[in-house]
């Protein structure tokens, strides 16, 4: 089972959001339960809150407010997978739950301090 706790992520690819490789998503966990915070890019403040349903598939909720102030809010559903170095892979299909309710797709990597 994997275990975000602690764990830092940038996008890589992000289709119809607005998370960047300028944005920093900070993770925590405690057993299942999943919370965190995002900053960076367009991105002034945001929330993360979720929950491990699997081995390796997690459900979240995220709000955050943009450097436009605007207020946005969304849900998703992902997969916590690995890549060839050892870094931790996150796999999002999401949706806006406000504004114009569309969705997408985005992939983070781990950062690892060194």
């Amino acid at each position: 089972m994997f275990n975000l706790n602690s764990k830092k992520f940038i996008a890589i690819e992000n289709n119809k959001g607005l998370s960047s490789n300028e944005t920093i998503f900070r993770y925590y966990q405690n057993d299942k339960i999943i919370t965190g915070s995002y900053k960076g890019g367009a991105i002034f403040k945001g929330t993360i809150v979720g929950k491990q349903t699997g081995s390796n598939t997690i459900e979240l909720l995220f709000q955050c407010i943009t450097d436009n102030g605007e207020l946005k809010s969304g849900e998703s559903k992902g997969t916590i997978t690995k890549d060839s170095s050892g870094k931790l892979q996150l796999r999002f299909v999401w949706t806006w739950l406000n504004g114009d309710q569309t969705g997408g797709t985005s992939e983070y990597i781990e950062l690892i301090d060194e």
